[in-house]
């Protein structure tokens, strides 16, 4: 297809970028904590710390690691929310030579065993409120270091208050005993004491594994290396400069880091870019708290806002929202799941910033397409391919197809994946043979370039921007005595845009929903449990068999 995205690209949007100007994310890291050694990098709970900080932190800490014998390459987990810990574990992990595994730490235990043993990581830094989670499942893993953090670890006299509410008032640390663990805190300290050998990466080495869903219903890790996540800054970071240029009086940008930073969207928008710019991201531990994070996001004059659809519309819909101060928004970045038009008139309203909505995946280190940044109205598009990036729309067959015609959209970049962790089957079979991704996803394109996504291919549901898969649930769900045969779909919900819904077939006529979502939440994690169970005699199937979830979904049984 002729790239005719490229003519409505904005004024100063370059068409290529060129990631071998680093060698590696960790080149790219420490190029700003060099450049910005005394602006403040991150914030949380009103304790800032500066790329100074950051940089002799995660050295510390690197030291430490490799003062284990981990071997070059090994896997670290980091099981956190958005606390400072964060940023600074990724940055010693990738400085130390090894591989960031991200961890949600909501997972149970189940999740969690799953993703370790894939991965067979080594050593794991988790916070203490999530330690109970893996004293249940560690035994059964490669785990052999583990780092536990509490809330304020790098709070100074402050973290000793917050340490006590969260543990003694809150009660949100779970008992929980990890013998041979060591505090983050004492990790620090020992590492200090330790030399710190740096290591020669390449951009092919392997800097993050980014556990997405699967059709078979486990969990994947997309194998994003050094070069992948460079090329996918870079390629951020030049089609958000327009916005950024007509702005030069601000001194510092400051970005909301209110999604999950294990999430790639966040990871990649947030983490990455914010320190490849200089900037200043306000981590939020608990967005499902808005009045907590619009009173912690209070006094700071917000440049950037990444977040997805039920985000925007909690925090507009909020009575505290005016407290804000968007006096110099430049762009809201809308990801994860579709933007809904009402919400983005109602976000531009309020705000003159328009939500600027982007596609990517997990495989796509993860942008794909975004819309321009000097966009005033919603388009219900996912915008034009970044620089560098190629899109494809094709058949079955894999054939290409013609301008305005749905087929799977397809991408090709230097942002795409290596393949799926220890999965060559699985990899064949989302790469095509001239080196793009089948992403699952139905597409058009229009004459001016811009993608519009109208199906997926897959039976995937978006929950708030998160992939669940339905063979997962159906797959826990089976395991119910009661349950005789079980299908999840999607269906749409105004919070999540999507909610997951069980259609079950008794084996135990007693059974009720009641008893469903009892069993689901000790299995799945909150955004994968069900909303919904319609019990049925019978659910429909193809002739051989298999049970037909689009024609659950789509009502027509």
């Amino acid at each position: 297809m002729e790239k005719v995205w490229l003519k409505s690209y904005p004024p100063g949007v370059p068409k290529e970028i060129d990631p071998s100007q680093y060698e590696s994310v960790t080149a790219m890291l420490e190029e700003s904590f060099r450049a910005h050694h005394a602006k403040p990098a991150f914030a949380c709970m009103g304790k800032q710390i500066k790329y100074g900080e950051l940089d002799s932190l995660s050295t510390r800490l690197a030291a430490w690691f490799q003062s284990k014998g981990i071997a070059r390459g090994a896997r670290i987990a980091i099981m956190m929310p958005n606390v400072l810990q964060y940023p600074v574990a990724i940055a010693a992990i990738l400085r130390a030579g090894y591989v960031v595994v991200n961890v949600n730490p909501l997972y149970t235990p189940r999740e969690l065993e799953h993703q370790l043993k894939d991965s067979s990581a080594e050593a794991i830094v988790l916070l203490e409120n999530f330690a109970v989670t893996l004293q249940a499942i560690v035994r059964n893993t490669s785990i052999k270091h583990i780092v536990v953090a509490s809330m304020g670890d790098l709070m100074g006299a402050k973290g000793l208050i917050v340490n006590f509410v969260v543990r003694s008032v809150k009660k949100m640390v779970p008992p929980w005993s990890l013998p041979g663990h060591v505090g983050f805190n004492d990790a620090l300290a020992d590492g200090a004491r330790h030399p710190f050998t740096r290591v020669k990466q390449t951009p092919d080495d392997v800097a993050f594994l980014q556990y997405t869903g699967g059709t078979t219903g486990v969990a994947k890790g997309a194998t994003l290396l050094h070069r992948n996540l460079v090329a996918n800054v870079l390629q951020s970071h030049v089609w958000l400069e327009p916005a950024r240029q007509n702005r030069k009086d601000i001194d510092q940008f400051v970005t909301v880091v209110a999604l999950p930073l294990y999430h790639v969207f966040a990871l990649t928008v947030c983490g990455l870019l914010t320190i490849r710019t200089g900037g200043l991201g306000v981590l939020i531990p608990n967005p499902r708290d808005i009045a907590g994070m619009i009173k912690a996001l209070q006094g700071y004059k917000i440049t950037t806002i990444p977040a997805v659809n039920t985000l925007y519309n909690a925090i507009l819909n909020h009575p505290d929202f005016p407290k804000l101060d968007f006096s110099n928004l430049l762009v809201a970045n809308g990801g994860g799941m579709a933007v809904q038009e009402a919400v983005a008139k109602r976000w531009y309203e309020h705000t003159r910033a328009p939500i600027v909505e982007g596609y990517g995946l997990s495989e796509t280190s993860p942008c794909v397409t975004c819309n321009p940044t000097s966009v005033t109205e919603y388009s219900g598009t996912i915008g034009l391919p970044l620089p560098s990036t190629e899109v494809s729309i094709r058949d079955d067959e894999g054939n290409e197809l013609p301008l305005g015609q749905a087929g799977e959209l397809c991408i090709r970049g230097p942002q795409v994946m290596a393949g799926y962790w220890n999965r060559p089957d699985e990899t064949a079979k989302v790469m095509t043979d001239d080196g793009f991704f089948r992403s699952g996803d139905i597409a058009t394109i229009n004459t001016d370039g811009y993608v519009k996504i109208v199906d997926r291919k897959k039976d995937m549901i978006l929950v708030s921007g998160f992939n669940v898969y339905p063979n997962e649930i159906e797959d826990v769900v089976a395991k119910h005595p009661g349950v005789f045969e079980v299908a999840a779909v999607g269906v749409p919900d105004q919070h999540s845009g999507e909610a997951v819904k069980l259609y079950i077939v008794k084996k135990d006529e007693a059974i009720t929903d009641a008893d469903i979502f009892a069993f689901c939440k000790d299995q799945l994690t909150g955004y994968k449990r069900p909303r919904i169970v319609e019990f049925r005699k019978e659910l429909p199937k193809s002739n051989v068999g298999k049970i037909l979830r689009r024609e659950l979904r789509d009502g027509r049984v």
